[in-house]
């Protein structure tokens, strides 16, 4: 091969490499979410199996509706509940609202909640990592429709049933959509909790955020790696926020999901007696006082 056949060559794979496109964060995490879950299934975890400390009722709810169509969610409340409960807004993994997640919020409403599980996908759910994938790339291309989703649930839970203080809670994608939902109604939301979510750590974003916010991150994750929630911890902190921050360093992605294979009963039973120290502090305390 010639001098003047290799420069050319070269020049070519400098213009390919020019002209591909950069993937976006959602992709990434998508990628990362199929090689970490490609095995996985929406198999209820241990996490479903435990009853909530008190009766409660659950029933489907219409919240939203977006082009005409309703969207459903899933609303939990103690059997002997007064009216000045505080809510829960409770996001779905990536496998969408089904039964694990409607008896993850009752089990949150046992513990003295009114507990909306929100349907960011429209009425679908998944039963393979593929289909889950697909469900989670039209989430991240329509965010201002899943942002009015989230929107509606707040004004749901304070018109139709008259909660004036409201955290946000959700696990894996959820969780992320927790954090979205805080950055997005700072003034509406009062706790929120992040289960292994991506998290920013640009301080100008984060700036907003008023409400206390619980971060649970593994250790063993793929997809939220621990630098990633160890800069979001640094960024609050020097913001001054109130962060309660705990890294589970032997515990993998979804170790206290309510759906799939990675459930770890150690790290997720602490993961759950922190959360309910948490938002009984910052929703039940605060409003009792």
């Amino acid at each position: 091969m010639r001098q003047g056949q290799i420069a050319i060559i070269l020049g070519l794979i400098v213009v390919f490499a020019g002209c591909s496109t950069p993937r976006t964060a959602d992709e990434q995490e998508l990628e990362a979410s199929m090689k970490e879950h490609g095995n996985d299934t929406p198999v209820a975890s241990l996490m479903t199996s435990f009853a909530p400390v008190q009766p409660v009722s659950g029933k489907a709810v219409v919240y939203h509706t977006v082009d005409g169509q309703d969207i459903r969610g899933w609303l939990a409340r103690p059997d002997k509940a007064n009216n000045d409960l505080p809510a829960l807004i409770v996001i779905h993994e990536w496998w969408g609202l089904n039964d694990n997640i409607r008896r993850a919020a009752e089990r949150l409403a046992g513990e003295g909640y009114v507990a909306l599980a929100v349907d960011l996908h429209q009425g679908n759910t998944a039963e393979t990592p593929k289909d889950a994938m697909k469900m989670g790339r039209a989430l991240s291309n329509n965010k201002d429709v899943a942002l009015a989703n989230l929107k509606d649930a707040i004004a749901y839970l304070k018109s139709a049933n008259g909660v004036s203080r409201i955290g946000v809670i959700g696990w894996c994608q959820g969780g992320r959509w927790s954090m979205l939902t805080a950055l997005n109604n700072p003034a509406e939301i009062d706790a929120t909790v992040v289960y292994y979510g991506r998290v920013p750590d640009d301080k100008t974003e984060l700036e907003v955020l008023d409400m206390p916010v619980l971060g649970i991150f593994a250790g063993d994750d793929f997809i939220v790696p621990p630098k990633m929630a160890y800069r979001f911890a640094a960024s609050m902190e020097d913001l001054k926020k109130d962060l309660e921050f705990y890294m589970y360093r032997a515990a993998a992605h979804a170790f206290a999901n309510p759906s799939g294979l990675e459930y770890n009963p150690e790290a997720a039973a602490d993961a759950w007696q922190r959360t309910t120290d948490f938002l009984a502090r910052n929703l039940q305390q605060t409003a009792a006082q």
